[in-house]
């Protein structure tokens, strides 16, 4: 029996060592497959859960309906706002996401290609979660009721009954953004844009009345529909004229030959 154990025992080694090695392959395809809810550990102990499709509502809506006045008056978003670039968890990899044709978003950090941005996002939760500054960055999306984000994502669709418990929350939050973004006592073009933020975002939640959000408008996009016509336009006249002033020249030179030939062929009168 000794013996038989001792034969054994190599053997009996290595089935450990292959079962741990199963172990960790499963724990990190179940890692993988759970990618997209779970950003990443801190000290071991919890979970940061941040949802990046209402982060990017949030910041679409940001970019569409408050930076163009921002913009506008020249004013530098303060650090302390929430709106700020480095206060976005997502922001870097919303940097380095590139779309290079209707089927194929890349990778700026690996170049690696996929098809569809859903695929990207969840490569980013896989293989760069490291990348993700957790200490300093907060998750955009906590701000989406104050913007509106599902009025933004449902527009299309009939409006839901309010609440006035979620509409005065929502409205509590918009204002303390607007007073940590835009400070009245900072200066008149701070309390131009705290105005303006509390019309165009805070005093749409209301059960009360029908005033909607973003109200001062948004970003004019630059129509490419219209700016192709408009070349492709300007690229007829262009070849039109062309034909006019070839067409004139030829019937120019055709008179001129048909002169020619009348005067050589023109018969002197007898004396």
């Amino acid at each position: 029996m000794k013996k038989m154990w001792v034969w054994h025992h190599p053997l009996f080694l290595l089935y450990i060592l292959c079962g741990l090695c199963f172990s960790l392959q499963f724990t990190r395809v179940y890692a993988d497959s759970s990618a997209g809810r779970i950003l990443n550990q801190v000290d071991g102990d919890h979970q940061i859960h941040c949802s990046r499709e209402r982060s990017r509502t949030a910041w679409k809506i940001i970019q569409e309906y408050l930076m163009p006045f921002v913009e506008k008056e020249k004013y530098h978003i303060p650090k302390r706002c929430r709106f700020h670039p480095d206060n976005d968890i997502y922001r870097d990899q919303e940097q380095h996401k590139f779309h290079i044709d209707i089927n194929e978003w890349q990778c700026g950090y690996c170049k690696k290609s996929f098809y569809e941005e859903k695929h990207l996002d969840q490569h980013f939760d896989n293989r760069h979660s490291n990348l993700l500054n957790l200490n300093e960055s907060q998750c955009l999306a906590d701000v989406c009721g104050a913007l509106h984000c599902d009025h933004e994502v449902n527009s299309g669709s009939k409006k839901s009954k309010c609440n006035p418990a979620a509409a005065a929350r929502n409205k509590h939050l918009c204002e303390s953004l607007a007073d940590s973004c835009f400070p009245i006592n900072e200066g008149p073009v701070a309390s131009r844009l705290h105005e303006l933020f509390l019309h165009q975002f805070c005093e749409a939640h209301s059960c009360i009345g029908s005033r909607q959000p973003f109200s001062r408008g948004r970003r004019k996009k630059t129509n490419v529909f219209y700016i192709f016509v408009s070349i492709l336009l300007v690229i007829l006249l262009l070849l039109y004229y062309l034909y006019v002033y070839l067409y004139q020249r030829g019937m120019k030179k055709e008179t001129q030959v048909l002169k020619r030939i009348s005067q050589t062929g023109r018969k002197k009168k007898p004396s």
